[in-house]
């Protein structure tokens, strides 16, 4: 028997798979709905989530990012990113066996005349994991993994509370 082949009813069910995703109306998330015509993005250098927002509208074409502040309809402004670890549970011997990672950030959105959209909004999020001291650096890239999950989070919730604003 030849791996390479693919069998009858396989075949079909490939052939069909996009008509059907195309038939029911999916369509790949996008970013519309922003109300903002161009942005500025106050964050860290060394912010995460400013980066993501900031690739998200690029790519999204429907919203223009500046350089300058005075130039933009609208100010995003990203506070400090925090980053929390704190023993969830021990082992009867005192060992880690869970830790609960904490991820916090404030922001803001201000017109240029002044109006505040949105006003110190904090976005806190966690996430608990298993540890194990026999797979040190699997749960290292775990944890790191949790962060930038966290980070993305941030990020979404971040636009969508951009997209369900409602200018007069």
């Amino acid at each position: 028997m030849n791996p390479n082949t693919v069998k009858p009813g396989r075949r079909t069910f490939l052939i069909l798979l996009p008509v059907v995703l195309a038939g029911c109306g999916f369509q790949l998330r996008r970013l519309d709905g922003v109300p903002f015509a161009s942005m500025y993005i106050d964050a860290p250098a060394d912010s995460a989530v400013g980066l993501r927002i900031r690739k998200a509208l690029e790519s999204s074409g429907h919203v223009r990012l500046v350089s300058m502040a005075d130039q933009a309809e609208a100010v995003l402004k990203l506070g400090q990113e925090n980053r929390s670890k704190t023993i969830l549970s021990l082992s009867g011997a005192g060992r880690v066996t869970e830790y609960r990672l904490g991820y916090r950030l404030s922001y803001s959105v201000a017109g240029k005349d002044g109006r505040v959209w949105i006003d110190q909004d904090k976005i806190e999020l966690t996430r608990d994991f298993t540890y194990s001291d026999s797979a040190l650096l699997a749960k290292a890239a775990e944890e790191q993994l949790l962060y930038r999950n966290m980070e993305d989070d941030a990020a979404q919730q971040i636009l969508r509370r951009l997209r369900s604003l409602k200018l007069p």
